[in-house]
């Protein structure tokens, strides 16, 4: 889920979302999360992930990455206890940023122009004031990349710009675990080409052309690596190559 500079929702399965980098480990992450942080002038950060999709009751937040420190198992059990059943519920309706004051001795501004892009949840109820920004990718991609701090930067252009990054942080884990359950059987050369110019907007024809093949091998090509890639249609097959990182 990210906007558009004008404000409005774009699909998560869009090309420009899609054609992002993909991570190749958790290491890769974490310098995205501490760039993001500094961008937003944050002191921490956590992605919480949602398990249990689907299952009556048994849906809970679980934190996967944060740089809390020493008070990491405390401060992401407090923010779960209190706004944790808030979280979950927003996640389902809505795909704007949660934003609340903490406790301490700060708060974001009550009005502002990033107003309009922002859901408040009830302040002073944990120390930390912060911000979540909901990204929902199916079944096992949904969660919130949030970010704690005292005198955050929340401009608008400043809070799409995260969202869209908070999209790309939990594309990345979701690639990751997919990457880790794919078939051992790898796409060929071929597959990958054809599928690369397939995802470039190429019809069967022009890739023939391009690749020096028949129509008929291009097709068997792309039909094969559909297969591989445990998908219903040549669509989905690009979507999970992109996120596997085989084309871009």
């Amino acid at each position: 889920m990210g906007y558009s500079r004008s404000g409005t929702a774009d699909g998560p399965g869009s090309i420009q979302y899609l054609r992002l980098q993909r991570a190749s480990s958790r290491s890769d992450i974490f310098p995205k999360l501490v760039a993001m942080q500094k961008n937003l002038k944050a002191r921490n950060f956590a992605v919480f992930r949602i398990a249990g999709a689907g299952l009556p009751n048994k849906r809970k937040l679980v934190c996967e990455l944060e740089n809390w420190g020493a008070g990491a198992l405390e401060s992401s059990n407090q923010l779960i206890s209190v706004y944790g059943e808030a979280l979950l519920d927003h996640i389902e309706t809505s795909l704007l940023p949660l934003i609340w004051n903490g406790s301490e001795n700060t708060s974001f501004a009550d009005a502002g122009e990033f107003s309009p892009l922002t859901h408040r949840l009830p302040a002073g109820v944990v120390p930390f004031s912060g911000i979540a920004f909901p990204v929902r990718l199916g079944a096992l991609g949904n969660g919130y990349v949030a970010f704690f701090g005292t005198s955050m930067e929340l401009v608008s252009d400043v809070i799409v710009d995260q969202h869209v990054r908070s999209c790309q942080v939990v594309m990345d884990l979701l690639a990751l675990d997919e990457r880790r359950s794919v078939p051992a059987e790898s796409l060929s050369e071929r597959e990958i080409a054809c599928l690369q110019l397939a995802g470039d907007g190429r019809i069967s024809e022009e890739i023939a052309e391009k690749l020096g093949l028949s129509v008929h091998t291009v097709n068997a090509y792309l039909g094969s690596a559909t297969i591989k890639l445990d998908s219903v249609n040549r669509i989905q097959a690009i979507a999970k190559a992109i996120r596997l990182g085989y084309i871009h």
